[in-house]
């Protein structure tokens, strides 16, 4: 039909207008938010792009609901106002009659939710956590940082050189603090470099001294030295070893169904369930009163959705506490939401008004008593 092939294609101008500036939004916090952690050594900060682009995908099926859902409610709210729907009404059709429209190009849109959330969110946030524990298993060079104290990967040296070469390989001013086996030493040097012997890496100092000190003895030794050699740490190569709930496959948290695996499963069947019932929500509010002016409407939307994802985010901590169960979670917010929608667009299509009872009057009688 002319007039739903116009609406779908209304929808989809508004649908990628509201879904570009949603994602620049989102881009801006995410990269705000990315080198604030990469500043306090959380994430190398050469990845901070990468980190990015993984962190908005993992964003994105909230990011589509929410333009579906604003999309739905701009052109049905301007159709309303613009008094095509008084066209629409005239020929015998009613709100009902426009789900068809709707759910004909939304259906991509849900699929696409329903394969970022149990596929893609999965492995965008494998991969951050990747990313985090490589820069945390880095080797002991790569973590000095000109005029920063840096600490070693296990914690037993501090790091210090107030100036660098350009290939990163050799410095000035060279200070090195160490704990271990029992001994406290503190080393500095004029100038040290890193040299590779076999296997191991070291940091060769030169024109420098060493002070020892036995932990729980009062004496110490010092001594000068022209040239030193420290091994230091290098990377580690290891694989992962922890692995968060939300960077698991859909399957494995399927496979053992405990309370935490429940919980992320109710996030991801919540992102497309809730997609779905925005497209009603949508339908059901869409509207114009001239008394509370054109963004009424949106305001009430914008409220129901952040309530809505507070409700998911509140189910995922219940059911991992093992405080609610999964499918009556799952059916009371998802199938209640979906209730109350056709309930309003219900009364909206059937025009249900509640009245008020008339309170009976009271006889009035004129003449003389009888």
């Amino acid at each position: 039909m002319l007039f739903h092939s116009s609406i779908r294609k209304e929808l989809a101008r508004s649908f990628g207008a509201t879904l570009v500036v949603l994602v620049t939004v989102v881009m801006t916090m995410t990269l705000i938010r990315t080198v604030g952690e990469a500043s306090r050594g959380t994430f190398n900060p050469t990845d901070v792009m990468i980190i990015m682009g993984y962190t908005v995908l993992s964003d994105m099926p909230t990011i589509l609901s929410m333009s579906l859902f604003i999309a739905v409610l701009n052109v049905l709210t301007r159709m309303f106002r613009d008094s095509e729907m008084v066209i629409w009404f005239g020929s015998g059709r009613g709100l009902v009659s426009l789900i068809n429209p709707l759910f004909r190009f939304a259906w991509p849109i849900l699929v696409l939710i329903l394969a970022l959330a149990f596929f893609i969110l999965p492995w965008a946030f494998g991969r951050i956590e990747d990313l985090r524990d490589k820069y945390e298993k880095r080797g002991d060079i790569a973590r000095i940082e000109p005029g920063q104290f840096q600490e070693s990967a296990n914690g037993d040296r501090v790091f210090f050189i107030e100036k660098d070469a350009k290939d990163n390989q050799s410095g000035n001013n060279v200070f090195i603090a160490t704990n271990e086996q029992n001994k406290e030493t503190i080393t500095s040097a004029r100038t040290g470099h890193v040299e590779v012997i076999g296997p191991d890496r070291f940091l060769v100092l030169q024109n420098g001294q060493r002070l020892e000190k036995t932990r729980g003895k009062t004496d110490m030794s010092i001594s000068v030295f022209e040239s030193y050699g420290a091994r230091v740490g290098a990377d580690d190569p290891s694989a992962r070893s922890y692995v968060p709930f939300s960077a698991m496959t859909s399957l494995d948290l399927i496979k053992t169904p405990i309370p935490q695996h429940l919980a992320e499963l109710s996030w991801r069947f919540g992102l497309t369930l809730a997609a779905f019932n925005f497209v009603i929500i949508g339908l059901a509010a869409a509207g114009v009163n001239p008394r509370v002016g054109r963004t009424a409407n949106l305001g009430v939307a914008f409220l129901a959705f952040i309530v809505y994802f507070n409700l998911l985010v509140l189910g995922k901590s219940w059911i991992a506490a093992n405080q609610v169960p999964f499918g009556a979670f799952l059916f009371a917010l998802h199938g209640g939401a979906l209730v109350l929608g056709l309930l309003w667009l219900a009364k909206r299509h059937n025009n249900w008004v509640l009245r008020r009872r008339p309170l009976p009057q009271a006889s009035v009688t004129t003449g003389g008593t009888p």
